[in-house]
Order: structure tokens, then sequence, then C-alpha cells
């Protein structure tokens, strides 16, 4: 039997608590129907403007009708009115055939729908909406729907990306107004497909799409030679990265790290910094890779932190990462798999991307590229020694996306485990934070220090970056 939920039927989403309903009356008996005159006319007038009421309200949904097309439906929504909507609950009902996604706001939006492959995805991108959803809110999964979450994707921008069990098609996307004391309700229904229909109705989507944000490249000023570091604070908006099951995001740890580091070089005047994200948004990875080139960086740094899953024992201290073709161990290549998914989590469409790491890594066969980033992760190792807690093998490699820039001396830096108590107390706190900087900031002084004098010319290539 086919399910078909329906926001007048389901006492779950019920405009009206049950407590407030009234039930159905039972017929009177014969006593009752010996009423005075006026309780005729009062009960004919209530049932005249009954019956008005019901002709002016939408009918409900029967099998067999067409429903309004799905992908993308935008509903009209008033003007903002003051800063962006809030997002107050979500909730899944349904099962494994159909699946609905109701979200509370505020007040009315316009949004988009879209279906996404490799792997199976829905985007919600809305305008710029505050998510005060409880907290276990992105970890529910009902029905068609495994996983979402939620985020600003761009400036003013909102995105939600459900992952899905399967091929799903979109039967419904719509928005209710708010009715008395009553939220707005986003709704979105699922409905379980086959691939060839799935594969159809995303091409037919792809117009919908918005486009990954692009940072604008601001040149430096006539004259100024001064080094460019660019600073890529990992994750951000949609994407929030780890929380080793603490109450902090990855996100902004590694934000407030990283702007921590770009106040200590602004105020040497000693370098040009560029951040590639200084707020919480998404910034896709290869966008990340542009930025550094554009501003033809003389060292990129990224900051990422790491986490165990619950039952993998415990682990602590910073590593330093290098690019490589083939992972140094199989914990680099488990990291690396892991933060090349950010992409995908922030519900990027990746179709079109070419594999661009071949030719990459031939590129990074030069020596010259290739040891500067191994002096870079060494200069690093060795400043930062003395202020964190390095893990049991602190240089490591594997192929990173984030560190494809084949011109520019190029790190990734995981400044500590998220799942660690001791780590996280250090990486939370403004102290602890100021006293990262302060050796990372050591570490790229140190690095420009040796590449001026032409020390990286004596290093092997077998230390500078396994292969």
């Amino acid at each position: 039997m086919k399910l078909r939920l329906d926001l007048r039927r389901d006492p779950r989403f019920l405009t009206c608590p049950e407590s407030g309903c009234r039930p159905a009356r039972a017929p009177m008996a014969g006593g009752a129907r010996r009423r005075s005159g006026l309780h005729a006319v009062c009960g004919a007038f209530f049932l005249g403007v009954l019956a008005v009421a019901s002709c002016l309200a939408p009918p409900p949904a029967r099998a067999g009708e067409a429903d309004p097309p799905a992908q993308a439906q935008p509903s009209a929504a008033p003007p903002a009115a003051g800063g962006p909507a809030t997002a107050s609950d979500a909730r899944l009902a349904g099962d494994a055939q159909r699946t609905r996604l109701v979200i509370d706001l505020d007040r009315a939006v316009e949004f988009h729908a879209f279906t996404l492959a490799e792997p199976y995805r829905v985007i919600l991108d809305l305008p710029e909406v505050a998510f005060a959803l409880r907290p276990e809110s992105n970890q529910l999964k009902r029905g068609l729907v495994s996983a979402y979450r939620f985020g600003v994707f761009a400036p003013g921008k909102a995105r939600m990306v459900l992952e899905v069990t399967g091929p799903v098609a979109i039967d419904k996307a719509f928005v209710l107004d708010p009715v008395d004391d009553q939220p707005a309700r986003l709704v979105v229904d699922l409905v379980k497909t086959d691939p060839d229909t799935f594969a159809r109705t995303a091409a037919r989507s792809a117009a919908q799409r918005v486009a990954p944000p692009v940072t604008p490249i601001v040149p430096p000023e006539a004259g100024d030679a001064r080094p460019v570091v660019v600073l890529d604070p990992g994750h951000g908006g949609i994407d929030s990265g780890t929380t080793g099951y603490s109450a902090f995001a990855e996100k902004n740890v590694v934000l407030e790290t990283a702007l921590a580091v770009r106040e200590l070089l602004e105020r040497s005047g000693a370098y040009r910094v560029v951040m590639t994200r200084s707020t919480d948004t998404f910034v896709p990875l290869g966008e990340r890779v542009r930025i550094a080139r554009a501003h033809r960086a003389d060292l990129f740094v990224s900051f990422h932190a790491d986490a165990l899953a619950r039952g993998e024992g415990q682990a602590r201290g910073a590593s330093v990462y290098t690019l490589a073709e083939t992972a140094s161990d199989a914990d680099a290549a488990h990291l690396a798999e892991k933060e090349n998914k950010a992409d995908l989590i922030a519900g990027v469409d990746l179709s079109d991307e070419t594999d661009e790491v071949a030719g990459i890594l031939v590129d990074l066969a030069q020596r010259e590229t290739r040891n500067f980033s191994a002096l870079l992760a060494r200069s690093l190792v060795g400043a930062m020694k003395s202020t964190v807690r390095f893990h049991r093998s602190p240089l490591k490699s594997a192929g990173f996306r984030v560190l494809r820039a084949h011109d520019v001396p190029s790190v990734l830096v995981e400044i500590g485990y998220m799942s660690s108590k001791d780590d996280l107390k250090l990486l939370t706190s403004p102290d602890g934070r100021g006293r990262i900087a302060e050796s990372v900031v050591a570490g790229i002084n140190q690095f420009f220090a040796q590449k001026a004098s032409g020390l990286h010319a004596a290093a092997d290539d077998k230390a500078a970056v396994p292969r």
C-alpha cells in the first residue's frame, strides 16, 4: 500500500495540539431537538460560516490526483523582516518507500530542492537561515533519509543536505505559511525511485543549482613585495568537520586558530596574509587551491583537527602533512580520504570535475616545490614541538586535494585530536590557541629564513616527502 502523509491527517503535524482539537459529537437525543428559535437561528448561521470556510480551504490530496511538480518549488515568501529566518525544529516521518522532512521556521521562505548522485543526495538551497535546531536534530535518520546536515553555504545563502539510502524522487516540496501560533513549515516529500528516473530528474534540475562561492582576488598594492602567506581554516559553513563527541565543532576551532596566526603575522608587518575564509562559510577544496595560486602564494597552511571514533582507542597530538601519491601510513590515507569528502558533505556536484591528481603529482616531482613543502613541514614541527604534543609520527604525507597547488609549498596541520580531553582543552582555550599561533608563526619565520639561506638544497629527497 502506498503511504501518503498529509499534514491535515497525520497527528504528528496537526496545526493544533491534540488537547485543543474537539472530538466529533454523538447525535443528539430527541429532547435536544426542542430548541428556542434564537438557538436555531444561531446554529444555522454558524453552519453557514463553516460551509463558506470549507469552500475556501484547499482540499486534501486524494489518490490519483496529480502532484504538484517537484524539484525546486519556490514558495511565496514575505520580505525579510530584519535578519535571517530562524529554523527552530526539524523532524522526519515515513518509511523506506516515502519519507517526509518538516522544518519549522519563524516565517515562510523561498527555496529550491534538487538531487545529486555519487552518492545519492537531496539538496535544499535556502536564503540566509539561522539554524537553532536541537543538538540531536542533525543525528536523526528515518526511512529514505540516512543523515542530514545544515549550515551556511555562501554569504546570504544556507543549505541543507539529505543523505538518502538510494535513488529518490522529490514528490512534493512546499512551504506552509504560519497560522495562529503555529510556525511556518517547509515540507519535502521523498519517494523511492529507480536509478534511471533519478538520473533524468537530476539532469533536469542541474540549472537550479547554486554555484559554490568564488572568492574575489585582491591584488597587492604596487611595490608590495612581501611574501604572501595563505592560511586555510578547514571546513566551514555546512561542513562542521569533526566534534570528537564534544560540544565544539572543528570548523570553529581551526578558524579561531588561523585568525590568531593572522593577527600575529600581520602585526609583524613582514607578510601579506590571505585567508581562504575568515567567517563561518563554506569554501570548496578547489576554490581554496585557486585562492593560493591566484595570489601567487609563497606558502599555504591548512588547519584541521582530527578525532577518533568511539571504540577506536585513544590518540592525541599534532601532525603535519605534505602531498604525496602514496600515503605514508594507513592513518594518513584514512585522514586524506575523510578530508577529501568535504565538497560531497556540502552538496557540491563533482561530476564535471576532471581528475587532476596525476598531472599535479608529475609537477610535484620538480625538486624545488616538493622540497619547499617538506622544508615548511619540518620548520613547523621544529617550532611547534615546544608548545604542542606531537603524534608519534609528526611528519606524514597523503593525497590531500587541498594541497594540490603544484607551484605553492603547501602543508596541512592537524593541530590535535578533538576526541582527546587534553588536546581539546588546549585547542579551545584562548591561551592554548595563542601559544599554538605563536609557534606556527615561529615555524613560518624559520621557513623563510632557511629558504633565503638555501639550506633546503641540502635536504635529502627521501626525507623531503615520503612517496
